[in-house]
């Protein structure tokens, strides 16, 4: 389960880069119930936050860079990013954006890892990330779908020391690897990470790429606001024993998320 404790290692934040902000903010309002609150004070601003209940749970940014496809960028709580920089580095890695601060909020970095997967991580300070995760309408999971898991267990598990164990997925489905923060009991698990064949990397251009997991009250529902909103769905609705029901979207500039009734809901 992930927790706003944001121990070394757990997912802490999470943002969008959209080419159009105002209907990247109305189409996960229709979803997930989220209100966005604008940077700019405009629906025209280059971003802003996403709240439920009052609580931040997302950011939202234009997406500028040039070539990249719209997505979901995942940030890993570090006690330094200057260290884990170098840990990426000596990892084979790339880096993408180089240890920023963010006007006293925090210290960040972006990341590729040596095939092509791109996340980021976050040193706290004044904000330690998000406000609500693992409820309705907020993150409860994170994923890497990658060519070579065992390559991305030995790069992530040496720069961000997380621990895995692997779970056999049902009808020959093939491993699926759990991620656990360092030190922190099985419990604590946050993520996950896929072995696909290269091609069923298309999205990304057959470059490992990560996801987030947003908890619904009911996956079915909220299945129907992304296609009445014009989103896609990649796969289900369909339900996983022990996990519960889940399907894996596209939003409508094609940046993907899946959407998860958790078992026992």
């Amino acid at each position: 389960m992930i927790t706003t404790d944001f121990a070394p290692g757990s997912p802490c934040w999470l943002d969008l880069g959209a080419p159009d902000v105002p209907a990247a903010a109305a189409f996960y309002g229709a979803v997930l119930g989220w209100e966005f609150e604008s940077m700019g004070g405009s629906e025209e601003a280059e971003g802003g936050m996403f709240r439920k209940d009052g609580k931040i749970v997302a950011g939202l940014g234009k997406l500028t860079e040039e070539g990249a496809r719209p997505a979901w960028m995942i940030y890993y709580s570090v006690t330094d990013a200057d260290a884990t920089t170098r840990a990426v580095e000596q990892a084979g890695g790339t880096v993408r954006v180089a240890p920023t601060d963010l006007d006293g909020w925090g210290r960040m970095a972006q990341f590729s890892d040596p095939l092509g997967g791109q996340f980021a991580v976050w040193q706290p300070e004044a904000s330690r990330g998000v406000e609500l995760v693992d409820a309705p309408g907020s993150l409860s999971w994170t994923e890497l779908y990658t060519s070579d898991a065992a390559a991305a267990k030995e790069f992530y598990g040496g720069v961000l020391g997380w621990r895995f164990s692997n779970t056999e997925l049902p009808g020959g489905g093939g491993t699926y690897s759990l991620i656990t923060p360092a030190g922190l009991a099985e419990e604590r698990m946050h993520g996950g990470v896929m072995e696909v064949p290269k091609e069923g990397l298309d999205l990304a251009g057959g470059r490992p790429y990560w996801h987030p997991v947003f908890a619904v009250p009911d996956c079915d529902a909220a299945l129907a606001q992304v296609t009445e909103h014009g989103g896609r769905v990649q796969m289900g609705p369909e339900d996983a024993e022990g996990v519960g029901r889940l399907a894996v979207c596209l939003d409508p500039a094609g940046a993907d998320f899946v959407l998860l009734t958790p078992a026992g809901s």
